[in-house]
């Protein structure tokens, strides 16, 4: 029954595959090129620079900072959570390449237990991260804890 039920299934799908064909989609190519020509440039770098300093400025006086170079807590913590052992949030950090290629010469940075340290570490300086960027030592903790 197991059979006659998935071979039916395949039946049907290929029947559905082959029903559908390309025609149905038509692109009109000059209402793209019309969309193209109206549409309006919302890029960071479009932006005048009175606009930054309003948008700064208002977010200061709720309390948060922005600086585009400033490295986040939730993206070093979420690279370390999925990639540490690879380095890939040193790499984010800003370390020296030799550094991230360690971790991965290491066998996931010693076995997985420096990116946990790493881990515990950035979640307990959660309020300044700022000693660990562009940090050169292996054991990103070193001296700074």
């Amino acid at each position: 029954m197991k059979k006659i039920f998935l071979l039916a299934l395949i039946a049907l799908g290929s029947v559905g595959a082959f029903a559908a064909t390309g025609s149905q989609y038509v692109v009109d190519d000059q209402q793209v090129e019309q969309l193209f020509t109206n549409s309006v440039d919302a890029s960071l770098t479009a932006l005048s620079d009175q606009t930054m300093i309003n948008a700064t400025s208002g977010m200061a006086a709720h309390g948060a900072q922005f600086r585009s170079s400033d490295k986040t807590f939730v993206a070093a913590i979420l690279l370390d959570f999925f990639l540490g052992g690879l380095g890939i949030h040193r790499l984010y950090l800003g370390t020296a390449t030799l550094t991230w290629v360690g971790y991965i010469l290491t066998f996931c940075g010693i076995f997985g237990i420096v990116p946990l340290v790493d881990f515990i570490v950035l979640i307990v300086h959660n309020e300044d991260i700022s000693p660990y960027v562009d940090n050169t030592k292996f054991f990103m903790w070193a001296g700074n804890m």
